[in-house]
Formats: C-alpha cells, sequence, structure tokens
C-alpha cells in the first residue's frame, strides 16, 4: 500500500500517485516537482526488477519441486508462489503505466481498481508479508514445543494458514483501492481518495502497524527463541558423543537448521529492504514532515527498494537453501559440461 501519500477531497486538487505513472496531475498549473526522466527511469527499473523477480521465483518453485522439498516445506512453496505473482502483476502494471493508457467507460475503471490502482499487485506483496510471519511462527513451534507441534500442526492447519495470507492481501487491498481511486480524464488515481486526512492517517499508520511493526516483532521474539533453542540441542547432542541412532537425528537437525537460516536472511532482508518507504510514507500520511513528496528521489529510492526485496528473496534462496541449490547447480550448462567430462572414460 505504498502507493501514494496523498490526500485529495476534490479533483481540483493536486493529486500526486504512483499509479499515473509517477508523475503529478495538476489542474490549472503545468509546473510539476520531479522532472519526467526520473520517473520513467524509475518505471523501467522496476520493470526489469519484475522480470529478474519472475524468472527468479520460477525457477525457485522448479527447484523446490524437483528436489522433491515442495511437501516438506508447503509454506516456504506458498511464499514462492505470492512472490511470484506479485512480480507478475508488478511487471503488468508498470507496463501499462509506460505504455500511458487513456482510461475510458466501465472497462477503464476496472483497469484501474485491478491493475493501474496496484490492487493485484499488492495482493501477492501484502499477502508475503502475513505468509512470511506465519512460517516464523511455525518453524518457533516445531523448534521450541516440536512434541506439541506434531500432535497440532496437521496439514489443514497448514492450508489454511497458506490460505489465510491470500485471504488478508486480497481483501485488505480491494477494500482501500476500492474506496480510495478513481479515473479522471482517463487517468487512474490509487490511494488518493480518502474521505478525510484523519482517514488516510489511520489506514496508513493500520498498515505499518500490522504489515511491518507486528511482523518485525514477530521476527525477534520467534527467530531468538528459536536460536536459544538451537543452541540448547547442541549442547545436549554434543553431550552424547554416540553413533547410530543420533547419526540420523543430527542430519535432521542440520536440515532444519539450513531452513531456519535462510529464513532469517529473508526476514532480515525484508525488515531493511520495507523500512525507509514505510517510514517515508507514514509521515507523509500523517504529515509530520511537510513537502514530502510521491516524484522526488528519496521516493522512488525507497520504492525501489521495497520492490528490490521481492525480486532479491530467489537469491536467497539459491543461496542458502541447500535442495534448492544443488538443484540450480546443475541446470548450470558448464557445471554439466565439468561433471560428464569428469565422470566419463579415461
Amino acid at each position: 500500500m505504498t502507493e501514494t501519500v496523498s490526500t485529495v477531497s476534490q479533483p481540483s486538487s493536486t493529486i500526486l500517485t504512483a499509479a499515473s505513472g509517477g508523475m503529478p496531475t495538476t489542474e490549472g498549473n503545468s509546473s510539476v516537482s520531479s522532472p519526467l526522466g526520473v520517473a520513467v527511469r524509475f518505471e523501467y527499473a522496476v520493470i526489469f526488477i519484475g522480470v529478474v523477480g519472475l524468472v527468479g521465483n520460477a525457477l525457485i518453485l522448479y527447484a523446490l519441486v524437483a528436489s522433491k522439498q515442495h511437501k516438506k516445506h508447503m509454506l516456504i512453496v506458498n511464499q514462492n508462489a505470492l512472490d511470484l505473482f506479485s512480480c507478475c502483476f508488478l511487471l503488468i502494471h508498470y507496463v501499462m503505466t509506460v505504455c500511458n493508457i487513456y482510461l475510458t467507460g466501465t472497462l477503464g475503471y476496472w483497469l484501474c481498481i485491478m491493475i493501474l490502482g496496484g490492487n493485484t499487485m499488492w495482493w501477492g506483496t501484502n499477502g508475503s508479508m502475513i505468509n512470511l510471519a506465519i512460517i516464523t511462527i511455525d518453524r518457533y513451534l516445531k523448534v521450541v514445543y516440536p512434541i506439541w507441534s506434531r500432535k497440532w500442526l496437521r496439514p489443514w492447519v497448514i492450508y489454511s494458514a497458506m490460505a489465510f495470507s491470500w485471504f488478508v492481501g486480497i481483501v485488505y487491498n480491494v477494500v482501500i483501492v476500492v474506496f480510495s481511486s478513481a479515473v479522471i480524464d482517463g487517468v487512474c488515481y490509487s490511494y488518493v481518495f480518502f474521505e478525510s486526512y484523519v482517514a488516510e492517517a489511520v489506514a496508513f499508520f493500520l498498515y505499518f502497524l500490522f504489515f511491518y511493526f507486528v511482523i518485525l516483532a514477530i521476527f525477534i521474539f520467534c527467530y531468538g527463541r528459536i536460536l536459544v533453542a538451537i543452541r540448547r540441542q547442541a549442547q545436549v547432542m554434543a553431550s552424547h558423543n554416540a553413533t547410530g541412532s543420533n547419526a540420523a537425528q543430527a542430519q535432521s537437525n542440520k536440515i532444519q537448521t539450513n531452513v531456519i537460516k535462510t529464513m532469517i536472511f529473508v526476514s532480515a532482508f525484508y525488515a531493511i529492504a520495507y523500512l525507509p518507504n514505510m517510514v517515508y510514507c507514514l509521515l507523509g500520511s500523517v504529515k509530520l514532515v511537510s513537502n514530502l513528496s510521491l516524484v522526488d528521489n528519496v521516493y522512488y529510492a525507497t520504492e525501489f527498494l521495497a520492490f528490490l526485496y521481492t525480486s532479491a528473496n530467489p537469491f536467497i534462496y539459491a543461496i542458502k537453501f541447500d535442495p534448492v541449490r544443488k538443484i540450480l547447480v546443475t541446470m548450470i550448462p558448464c557445471k554439466k559440461t565439468i561433471v560428464q567430462s569428469t565422470s566419463g572414460p579415461p
């Protein structure tokens, strides 16, 4: 929900919105607060991010299935599916923005509501935020309360949690976009037409509170407890210097630790990537800082960093998650040639 921080009650006011191509539209005033070139460069850079994220998340999903990890880590599969969905509509959103389509009639209205207003794009992005918190809670329960988790974390619970992340992302954005968007002179304006300044401030404050602060608190608490529990388990394993049955347990603990390390990196990247944009939009919505604009270089930098998170996630999985990394390595042509040459006849 980082499309705009400007509130207007009438179309005659100055409207700033990323949905209209990142440039301000004014009535009776041709001046702009940011050069057109900055907005155009930003849009093309985001299109590139969308392509990279689309390909990267698709490859990770393939690797999860090929390594037979998709049934063991359904929540991680859901995370990549949400990121893939987000990158797909991020790409569509900005391609249509660059094309500068003139919107008319019912079709134009629905294109504004569903695509140009950022609705579908943020379905996946906000759903991904929720799913990341659910993965954190799932890891926490399995490590800190293993007996309880084996009893209660049934497949239907996991599937319900996956559906919940999609549900929250969809419902939240549909409500916000429908009640704050409009098509004026063929241009889509989203997250603009709030009923009042208070309504806008409350909407952005609750967004920041739920989609960043609460999720960040879950990360800190759960992974803090997880690391303490893993350290305690490692000390217990070290005190029992036996082999046999402990070997299988050690391998299981290694895989679990690998997953946890991967998700800690993903969570830390989320916290870093979204913080500047969240703070910027929150300050603009509650008017704590004057002259904040959606068309200055600072805003573009924060928005770019937030979008970069979705497209960079696959690289974290490729580097940190062993089963995925092994599958991806076998897909590299030069690696295949080396393997074949070393395994062939002398």
